[in-house]
């Protein structure tokens, strides 16, 4: 799909004349079977049934579905084999049905197929005759007197064959075995435990079945061949005599085989015989072997007078005829395919088993490489339908519109009327017509008359120069049709491509795209006039308010026509077409027909068909007539009345009397024919299916369907594979020709219900059983994942009993079907399993035509329109989210194709039914990517893992999309994200409640995820879905105001304290008030100062506790009675009262840090404890379970510990004073394992550890800000909280203090968090009244990603490639590891650091400041192990073999020194700038204003130097890796020199185009000194080839911030900021693109959200570190192509450890290392002086520490 090659391909010229003629609207001008998209490889099997068994069994089984699958990945379309003997009985394959479907089938393949159609395979057998099932009467008449003149007994001839005088002419018919033979009903479709081949019982009774079938079979078979041998003797006779010509006597005489091989290749041109191929297999010496009974399969023997049996001479010259002499005339004449093979047989066996294994194995071989040369030639791949949605969309209409008109049999007024409508008129504007009448009164079949004929109609009015444009839609038949904008969009575009008007973009707004169509209208005229046929207007949805036709153009030019359809009394449609139309002329009704003209058309019909009916019969009829004589009525008597034989007893019961009972009489007989539960099911499946099915989706299922296989199957076909017959598929094809229609969808033919009326009818007799819908959801759904494909085995199971039994009774209108389950105990011999091959196909989401080219594609649109809604309807959410939602593969099909808001809506589908977290963040962040993927998909799955791999240990269920991308993404983007710094975007669901915050009571979270009961002062309590903002339910409570709401733990009671101190009790799901408890203080303790209010209340599971203000008691309410109990009393005022988990005991708080305990079953007081802080009053009180102990916490935050394992004596544990500073406590919480207490007050925030009772945190609001409230995560590593007026949430880590993040909340201020602790969510309220609802695991996902606070400023990465370490410009370096992103390490130094060299392994890392300090690091302990005073460092550098360090100073000496002792080796005293080490470790090479220096790292002394001449400097160099001696440079004249410096020569000299390098930023050059990449500061990348001086451009996608060339110099990294002329794309800052030298394709592309400012690339793999401004990193992998070393990458990948086990993931403790503060050397002028405990030696590489630098020379030597 969208191939780069495709688009240059000429266009074929009879494509081209199909898509003029389609985009035209030219409905005669497409072929009679062929609609461009509908395509599909159908291919006949001709053959003798038996004696190539073997050859058609294992083309079946091995190479159909390898033909089948090339076809589909290839062409996106269907191979197809019609193989009628397949599967059928072998008693019935002499059957005249069975062989007039075959010659039917034979002619639909022959005209269809749209590659190989025709395949001969051809034996030494020539076949038995057929048995004659219908024959004129003058022939048979003929025939019955010349067998009596030749002596035969013709009574068998006159018992089975019956006159029918309703053939025209009148004919003789071969009766039905059924009628004939004694039981055959019985015993022809015998159950598959009947006869099981497996070592088993047989049930009861099916012996006696089986019995009767073998009876019947071995009848049958002595008739036939009598009823032949009469035909043929007296053919032959009749023949001889002249009396019958040849052509004539040919069809009693020829076999099945030379009819079909006659058929096929006797008449037709050499171009088509190329589609046909013929297998001939000659068996040398086979008449010896006639003898051998087995040999009777594979050749026509006879047995003579002495009962010799030998070959049938007569037979086999007929065989040699067609043989030896029809094909090879027809070779000579054509390129027919025939290939032809001599078998030697066994001398003892013959044709045996193994001879014959031979031969099939080289024909499967040959047949398959003819099958896909034939499709290669024949075949085109067309992406035309998969690149232009409104081309494929009326392409499906155009294909129904054929369809259709193909049904209309009804000349009518009608059409007159709307012909004349059709012609240009010179005048004045016109109206739309208006078709309208009931159900099934035609409207479609006639308007798609019209749009069939209205090209010619007008052509023949106006001219041959005519050239009109025809424009039809039946709207509801496709998803496009059915909504408005769609429908008007593809309307205006297919107007403007005819008329060739360019349309710069489509408008936005739907009142723009009516004023569109408007304008576009105009361009017609009376040589180009425009018909627009609109069909059932009634099927618009209701959106854009469509049905109110307010869209509709009125006043038409006069060369436009539009014609519509309604039902006269659906959404008002018709009367709103009067209002808009006023003329009545302009409406056309369709009533029903009179019945003398339905009579004729009926008449007409049959004598078509060569059938009529008697006169008594037509009285019937007549009668049927005057009852209803609606087009589909009509010609559903036709098709009842066609079968009528003339001595048919008719009564007044044979024919119904409304178009409902004939539809449900039609379906009733087919199930007669072909099996009631066939027929249930495969109608079932055709009806449930979202756009119906194709002829082989509907095989495949049914095949999948056990049930159906255990009703039809016989046990001698339970074998690989288990399929039904396709002639089951193609009967039923028959049967319901006309009703079950054929839709072109892209490049599969769809078989759909004709009309609404049928489909109805169909669902209400086959999908009324809810589990049977249920269970055929489930297993379309399994269909469509591929679950049984590739060979997988599905078990078949089969209970006789187990099905439903279905019956109907003629004679009422009513039919229930029900499912008897099995009543049968013996289960075990009742139900056999065993495991079968079922050939269903492989379901991908696209089928890739190369895989070298991943977007070279055609879409499974099969999959993409069942699977998600077949998904749903069985509930299979866990496929849905893993098979659909979270496939990567889906989502880029979805958005390639350009149905991004579909795939969100599928999105949100599976959401609403899973509520999974994972699906709603998965819809944020497609959202926020939309314009970024849709223009360029690729970057698909590089944008995802960004978003994603933050939060995945936060939503785990992303793990499988993330999976997903690592396996599928590489294909189409070669940057794989392996650690992102990414910062969650989140937004949270917002509800507004009420203008003020203040007008709030209580919010209370509930266990549904989005579910909140609101109480606001009013004295409404609302329950709101904060998602959809719905009012689910509300209590009114105005009479009083509330104070509170509560509800219990398992939320069936909802509590509401009001002002008349009194407790509501309701019953929270239904909202009803069940009793109104008033809380009183008792007469012993009266409250002093008038009236109290309730001051709080609580609630256990079975009780509500609530005390007034003021009051020392508490009363207790039984819930579920709502009567008082008893009242607690107390020392002291209540302050708050808590219930232990269990319910059985109260904490009651008081005044003086009191607390006493009571006993909610008696009452009983137990306890009571004082604090030794006993100056505040008990704040809150929190029972840690657990642990048996229990809070006080005061109101200034400091608590008491108390063990309750003995609750009658309480013993004080701890007390810890928090009164530190004068703030109120504003909340407390105590963590979800019980391991943190967090207290929140209004100036700090406290953690405190419950094992050592210890504070563990502590954080401290600035003098200004205050804390509104403060919540844990759920792992407790994170705190959650808000100020006071600000309206942000911040997020503070606990091991480092740092705040991670801070989310703005939009709506104002906040001012209250409320935690919900079953889902992890917080509530937040705005000071608008606005709540929001942010889920805690994302937010605290953030706080996941590392950051220095301060921006990157470069960053070095270990040799081994697994630890970073950056500089920021602070005293600190910082240690990632490479996989995690994590920080471990921080190395602390005295002053600000500004170099950083790390060795080859990255053991040890050297070190400078800004206080003239040098430090050497143990990067693995951290240890500060040397430390060097005295010198300002400008520059760090180390050799390649880690032995030696260079200083490079500005103002002093530079030295190179010894890393493992520290001691000097040598003074460079030269200035150097920018230096490189030779990898030779020999020189140092540098800069200094206009010379290029080589300085020995043995004596500090210059040994090489270039100089520039006076004036010119050297702008850049460079090393080049691969060649050690060489320096690549640019001087300020442009010029690139290449220089060697062991010879100090010039070896190349490039000169640059005049001002080229004016702006140069960077210069990289290739390993090898061949290329060189030149940036600067613009959008284009210069490459240069430094051999010839070829400088080639490169367009970049921005402005080049930096770039970085691969090792190996394959691949170009480059990071570039957007064009400010762009969009703004969801807050993109730059890119990071990889190119590919070779092709300049850009290979991978990767958004980045934050400003970059270091990039860096690793030397090994090829890894892509990216340093930020906000201090965190990102790493990221090149992968070019799917290969072996992606997959080891990402498995070492620690972020894909996090992903394959989120548990796994424990954050390491970063420790932050101090420097030395005595230094262990300083260096002064030329000489160090070392302290007395320096370390003698630092190097752990074992080297010999005599090592020195080395000169060239002395390697030499």
């Amino acid at each position: 799909m969208w191939p780069s090659g495709v688009g240059s391909r000429q266009p074929n010229p009879r494509d081209s004349a199909l898509r003029r003629a389609a985009i035209s609207g030219n409905v005669l001008a497409l072929p009679p079977f062929h609609v461009p998209t509908g395509r599909a490889v159908r291919v006949f099997i001709c053959a003798n049934p038996d004696d190539t068994e073997a050859e058609r069994n294992a083309l079946k089984e091995h190479v159909y579905p390898k033909l089948r699958d090339f076809c589909r990945e290839n062409y996106g379309i269907e191979f197809q084999v019609v193989d009628l003997y397949w599967g059928v009985d072998p008693e019935e394959w002499d059957s005249p049905e069975l062989q007039r479907l075959r010659m039917k089938l034979l002619e639909d393949c022959l005209k269809t197929s749209a590659g190989p159609c025709f395949v001969g395979l051809v034996g030494e057998k020539y076949g038995s005759i057929r048995v004659p099932g219908e024959v004129e009467s003058a022939e048979f008449e003929m025939i019955l007197d010349a067998a009596v003149e030749a002596g035969l007994d013709t009574r068998i001839l006159e018992e089975w064959y019956c006159r029918d005088e309703n053939a025209v002419p009148p004919t003789y018919y071969l009766k039905p075995k059924a009628q004939m033979l004694k039981n055959y009903q019985n015993s022809v479709r015998e159950p598959i435990t009947s006869n099981i081949c497996f070592p088993i019982c047989p049930p009861f009774g099916m012996e006696s079945s089986s019995a009767a079938k073998s009876k019947n079979d071995k009848a049958w078979r002595g008739i036939s061949e009598e009823i032949k041998k009469i035909f043929r003797t007296s053919v032959l006779q009749l023949q001889e005599k002249g009396t019958m010509k040849s052509a004539q006597a040919k069809k009693f005489l020829c076999s099945p085989l030379e009819d079909e091989l006659d058929f096929a290749l006797g008449k037709q041109t050499p171009a088509f015989l190329k589609k046909c191929v013929c297998y001939i297999r000659k068996i040398a010496n086979f008449d010896r072997h006639a003898k051998v009974p087995e040999m009777a399969r594979y050749m026509d023997i006879i047995t003579d007078i002495d009962g010799r049996v030998m070959r049938n001479q007569e037979a086999y010259e007929r065989l040699l005829k067609v043989r030896d002499e029809f094909i090879p005339t027809i070779v000579a004449a054509s390129n027919l395919r025939v290939y032809s093979s001599i078998t030697h047989c066994d001398m003892k066996l013959g044709y045996s088993q193994e001879v014959e294994s031979h031969y099939v194995e080289g024909l499967c071989k040959q047949f398959y490489e003819d099958m896909v040369d034939i499709i290669q030639a024949t075949v085109q791949q067309n992406f035309d339908a998969e690149t232009d949605p409104m081309y494929d969309e009326l392409l499906q209409h155009l294909s129904l519109c054929k369809t259709f008109s193909s049904i209309y049999e009804y000349k009518s007024e009608t059409l007159d009327l709307v012909q004349e409508y059709l012609y240009p008129v010179k005048g004045s504007r016109m109206s739309p017509l208006v078709v309208f009448g009931g159900p099934c009164a035609g409207k479609t079949l006639l308007l798609a008359e019209v749009a069939k004929q209205a090209y010619s109609w007008l052509q023949k009015e106006m001219g041959p120069e005519t050239d009109p444009v025809v424009i039809v839609r039946f709207i509801g038949t496709t998803d496009f049709s059915t909504d408005l904008r769609n429908l008007l969009q593809s309307i205006c575009e297919q107007i403007a491509i005819n008329y060739r008007c360019l349309i710069h973009f489509l408008p936005q707004k739907i009142q723009e795209m009516r004023e569109l169509l408007v304008n576009l209208l105009g361009e017609s005229s009376f040589n180009r006039p425009l018909v627009i046929v609109l069909d059932a207007l009634e099927q618009l949805s209701d959106a854009e308010e469509a049905r109110k036709l307010w869209w509709l153009p009125v006043n038409l030019p006069r060369t436009v026509r539009i014609v519509v359809s309604t039902l006269p009394n659906k959404h008002g449609i018709l009367q709103r077409l009067r209002g808009l139309i006023h003329d009545e002329f302009r409406y056309v009704e369709l009533t029903q027909r009179d019945r003398k003209a339905c009579s004729q058309t009926l008449k007409q019909q049959l004598l078509g068909v060569k059938r009529k009916v008697t006169s008594g019969q037509q009285i019937y009829v007549n009668e049927a007539l005057a009852k209803c004589t609606l087009p589909m009525f009509v010609n559903l008597i036709y098709r009842e009345v066609v079968h009528w034989r003339s001595h048919k007893d008719v009564d007044d019961t044979s024919l119904s009397s409304t178009v409902h009972d004939s539809i449900e009489r039609l379906f009733f007989s087919v199930q007669d024919k072909l099996g009631s539960r066939f027929v249930h099911r495969a109608l079932g499946y055709v009806t449930m299916s979202r756009s119906g099915l194709t002829e082989m989706e509907l095989e495949d299922i049914l095949s999948l369907d056990n049930s159906v296989l255990g009703d039809i199957m016989i046990s001698s076909n339970l074998k690989n594979p288990l399929r039904i017959p396709y002639d089951l598929i193609a009967r039923l094809r028959e049967e319901l020709d006309g009703y079950l229609i054929e839709r072109q969808v892209r490049n599969v033919t769809l078989m759909v219900w004709a009309n609404r009326h049928l489909q109805l009818i169909a669902q209400k007799l086959y999908l009324s059983n809810e589990e049977d819908v249920h269970q055929m959801h489930s297993l379309l759904a399994e269909y469509f994942l591929g679950a049984w494909a590739g060979g997988r085995k599905k078990i078949f199971h089969c209970d006789n009993n187990h099905f439903a039994h279905f019956s109907h009774h003629k004679n009422t209108s009513q039919h229930h079907h029900h499912h008897h389950p099995s009543q049968h105990g013996h289960d075990k011999s009742g139900t056999d399993k065993y495991s079968y091959d079922r050939q269903t196909p492989e379901q991908p989401w696209v089928f890739q035509c190369n895989l070298l080219e991943p977007d070279i594609f055609f879409v499974n649109h099969r999959k993409m329109t069942e699977l998600v809604y077949h998904l749903s309807r069985s509930g299979r959410t866990d496929d849905l989210m893993y098979g659909v939602i979270m496939n990567f593969s889906w989502l880029y099909t979805m958005i390639k194709i350009g149905h991004f808001d579909k795939a969100l809506a599928d999105i949100d589908l599976a959401y609403s039914s899973s509520q999974e977290k994972e699906l709603k963040f998965l819809a944020t962040t497609l959202r926020s990517i939309k314009v970024k993927v849709t223009r360029n998909p690729a970057s698909l799955s590089a944008e995802l893992q960004q978003r994603l791999l933050p939060v995945v240990t936060s939503l785990p269920k992303l793990r499988h999309l993330l999976l997903e991308c690592d396996k599928d993404g590489p294909k189409y983007c070669s940057i794989v994200p392996l650690h992102s710094s990414m910062d969650v975007t989140y937004s949270p669901e917002r509800l507004p409640l009420c203008t003020s915050y203040m007008q709030i009571v209580e919010i209370l979270p509930t266990l549904a995820q989005n579910i909140v009961i609101v109480a606001l002062e009013d004295g409404s309590v609302s329950t709101w879905d904060v998602e959809s903002r719905q009012l689910l339910r509300q209590i009114d409570t105005a009479r009083s105001v509330v104070l509170g709401i509560r509800l219990t733990t398992d939320e069936k009671y909802l509590v509401v304290a009001t002002t008349k101190n009194t407790l509501l009790i309701y019953d929270n799901h239904k909202s009803c008030l069940l009793s109104e408890v008033e809380v009183k203080c008792s007469k012993h303790n009266p409250i002093t100062g008038g009236v109290a209010f309730i001051n709080g209340f609580t609630l256990s599971s079975q009780h509500a506790l609530a005390w007034l203000e003021a009051s020392k008691e508490v009363n207790v309410i039984d819930l579920v009675y709502g009567w008082p109990l008893y009242q607690f009393h107390c020392w002291y005022e209540v302050t708050c009262v808590q219930c232990s988990p269990d319910g059985m005991y109260a904490f009651c708080g008081q005044y003086l840090n009191t607390t006493s305990i009571f006993h909610l079953g008696s009452g009983d007081k137990l306890a009571t404890m004082t604090s030794e802080f006993s100056g505040g009053f008990v704040k809150s009180i929190l029972v840690l379970d657990t642990i048996n102990q229990m809070v006080m916490i005061d109101n200034e935050g400091s608590l008491s510990v108390w063990s309750t394992k003995e609750v009658t004596n309480p013993r004080l544990m701890e007390d810890y004073d928090c009164r530190g500073d004068d703030s109120e406590v504003v909340g407390i919480e105590l963590s979800e394992d019980q391991r943190s207490i967090l207290i929140c007050k209004a100036r700090s925030i406290e953690v405190l550890d419950t094992k050592v009772w210890k504070m563990v945190e502590k954080f401290k609001a600035k003098r200004t800000e205050r804390f509104v409230a403060a919540v844990l995560s759920k792992n407790g590593q994170s705190i959650v909280a808000s100020m006071e007026n600000t309206s942000s949430i911040f997020v503070w880590r606990r091991d480092s203090g740092q705040c991670m993040a801070s989310l703005i909340e939009i709506s104002g201020a906040i001012v209250k968090l409320i935690k919900s602790v079953h889902h992890n969510m917080l509530l937040s309220v705005a000071s608008s009244g606005v709540l929001s609802v942010w889920d805690i695991d994302i937010i605290t996902a953030m706080s996941n990603i590392d950051k220095t606070g301060k921006r990157i400023q470069s960053l070095q990465l270990s040799g081994r490639e697994d630890f970073v370490f950056t500089m920021d410009g602070s005293e600190s370096i910082h240690k990632w590891n490479f996989s995690t992103g994590f920080i471990e390490m921080v190395f602390k130094h005295e002053g600000l650091v500004e170099n950083c060299v790390l060795t080859t392994s990255g053991d040890l890392m050297v070190t400078s400041d800004d206080k003239c300090s040098q430090y050497i690091w143990q990067t693995a302990t951290g240890d500060n192990i040397f430390r060097i005073n005295g010198q300002k460092i400008t520059q760090l550098l180390i050799t390649h073999n880690d032995q030696f360090v260079v200083s490079l100073c500005e103002q002093n000496a530079s030295r190179v020194w010894r890393l493992g002792t520290g001691h000097k080796v040598c003074n460079i005293l030269v200035t150097l700038q920018h230096a490189l080490i030779t990898t030779a470790n020999t020189f140092l090479v540098g800069t200094t204003k206009n010379k290029l220096l080589a300085v020995s790292l043995w004596s500090g002394s210059v040994s090489k130097k270039f100089i520039c001449d006076d004036g010119i400097t050297i702008v850049n160099f460079k090393l080049i890796p691969d060649c050690p001696d060489y320096v690549v440079f640019i001087t300020s004249t442009e010029t690139v020199f290449i220089w060697s410096v062991a010879d100090e020569s010039v070896c190349r000299r490039v000169q640059m185009p005049a001002n080229f390098l004016k702006n140069l930023e960077d210069f990289q050059i290739s390993p090898n000194g061949k290329l060189g990449i030149v940036s600067k500061g613009d959008d284009n990348i210069n490459v240069l080839d430094l051999h010839s001086g070829k400088l080639r451009l490169v367009h970049a996608a921005g402005i080049i911030w930096r770039q970085k060339l691969s090792r190996d110099g394959r691949y170009l990294v480059y990071i570039c900021f957007r064009n400010c002329e762009e969009d703004d794309d969801a807050g993109v800052v730059s890119s990071l693109i990889v190119m590919r030298l070779a092709d300049g394709k850009s290979i991978g592309t990767c958004s980045l959200y934050k400003t970059p400012t270091f990039l860096c690339l690793s030397q090994r793999a090829l890894n892509i570190i990216v340093g930020f401004e906000d201090g965190s990193i990102g790493t990221y992998t090149v992968v070019d192509r799917v290969d072996a070393a992606l997959k080891i990458k990402i498995a070492t990948s620690n972020s894909r450890q996090i992903v394959n086990n989120a548990a796994q993931k424990v954050r390491p403790k970063c420790s932050t290392h101090a420097f030395k503060t005595i230094a262990d050397c300083i260096w002064r002028e030329s000489t160090e002086v070392f302290s007395r405990d320096s370390p003698i030696n630092l190097s752990d590489s074992g080297e010999a520490e005599t090592t020195t630098p080395t000169k060239k020379s002395e390697l030499l030597q």
